[in-house]
């Protein structure tokens, strides 16, 4: 077993963990004071190569492996969550089903301006009714000639409203099957469109910094060949890109984790009380010691399940296991570090505060803790 990174996957570290230092860290605590997405930081995301990881060249992308863009979520996280949420829906949600459904002419079409950073694309599932449930789902798709007609609407879909928001690929129900399920197919649809609306939403109580927009559609005509591959794929799509997207999730989970961390650690060795650093004290090294050894674990967890994926052998699994971990794991480590931060932990001046508003959407996101029980049990054969 060989538990190194490459050469490159260590070089991709250091350069993301460099620019997230210089670039993103200085802005965060305003840009989430002020719920505002920030388009130049976004763009210069984009400069860096961290949309398109996992994208062949042909379409302008990095052709990096899975663990590579893992990574590089990993870094943004650990500095600020709602810049690593833009990353890892642009990739995962928005840049996936182009890249793994699209026929060529809509990945020739799409595909070099979201992996340049230069616009950003949503992925259109849940629904005011349907979160859990995504096979609840109300949104319709009718074929009327050579045009779908979509009605419904959308909530919570990330990047979807914002300036560079070029469109949103729509999971709508389109007939019946024999067994009586609904049917799902998904749709292309490009800002612009008659009858289209994305409104940003607001009042959030993390990722603060990060587009979220509500979708509405209202008798909207897209040309019959923006579907996403076939009639009736869009159930298996949307599960294919859930899976995907929960070793994304996972990472903001162990970068975040990682971030609250280091900040306890630092403050801790800082902090005098009753005399000397207020790490010295048992409570306090536990404390640091649980942290540090559950971050070591998610890692591990992750990254196997990243391997996996690059080895094209099954890894659904582990991503539901390593997305449940990664997860709880920065709920613990964010709430230590509040901890030991005390009444300052409490304070917007102090990054822990934010880790800790930013870490309860990963057990909510793309597969709630349930949910990835549920899924978990069904692998092991309960």
């Amino acid at each position: 077993m060989d538990f190194d990174l490459t050469v490159e996957q260590e070089m991709i570290r250091k350069e993301v963990r460099k620019f997230a230092s210089s670039e993103i860290a200085p802005v965060a605590a305003e840009l989430d004071e002020n719920e505002q997405f920030s388009t130049d930081l976004t763009r210069k995301m984009g400069e860096i190569g961290l949309f398109g990881m996992f994208v062949a060249e042909a379409y302008e992308g990095q052709a990096m492996d899975y663990i590579s863009y893992i990574i590089a979520v990993e870094e943004i996280a650990r500095v600020d969550g709602s810049q690593a949420a833009t990353i890892a829906a642009g990739n995962s949600l928005g840049i996936g089903p182009l890249f793994y459904f699209g026929t060529e002419e809509q990945k020739r079409k799409y595909l070099p301006k979201l992996c340049r950073g230069e616009a950003l694309w949503g992925f259109g599932l849940t629904e005011p009714t349907a979160g859990s449930d995504a096979g609840g789902s109300l949104t319709t798709a009718v074929l009327d000639g050579n045009e779908w007609v979509l009605n419904g609407s959308k909530i919570f879909i990330t990047n979807a409203a914002c300036d560079m928001s070029l469109g949103v690929t729509v999971q709508a129900k389109t007939g019946t099957r024999p067994s009586g399920k609904p049917e799902y197919s998904c749709f292309l649809v490009e800002h612009g469109t008659p009858g289209f609306k994305a409104v940003p939403m607001h009042k959030k109580f993390m990722w603060r910094a990060s587009n979220t927009a509500e979708l509405y559609f209202d008798d909207v005509r897209i040309p019959k060949k923006n579907i996403l591959g076939s009639k009736g794929d869009g159930f298996h799509q949307m599960l294919q890109t859930l899976d995907g997207g929960r070793l994304s999730i996972a990472a903001m989970g162990l970068g975040g984790a990682q971030g609250a961390y280091e900040a306890a650690l630092k403050y801790g060795r800082e902090r005098q009380q009753f005399g000397q650093p207020i790490s010295k004290f048992q409570a306090i090294a536990f404390k640091l010691a649980d942290s540090a050894l559950e971050i070591e674990c998610a890692r591990n967890l992750l990254y196997k399940a990243c391997w996996l994926k690059d080895k094209k052998r099954s890894f659904e699994k582990e991503a539901a296991m390593a997305k449940l971990y990664c997860s709880e794991v920065m709920g613990r480590v964010a709430n230590h570090a509040v901890q030991i931060h005390g009444g300052y932990g409490l304070m917007k001046e102090y990054s822990v505060e934010r880790f800790y508003r930013d870490q309860k959407l990963l057990e909510i996101g793309e597969g709630t803790s349930e949910v990835q029980r549920i899924v978990i049990s069904r692998y092991i054969g309960c």
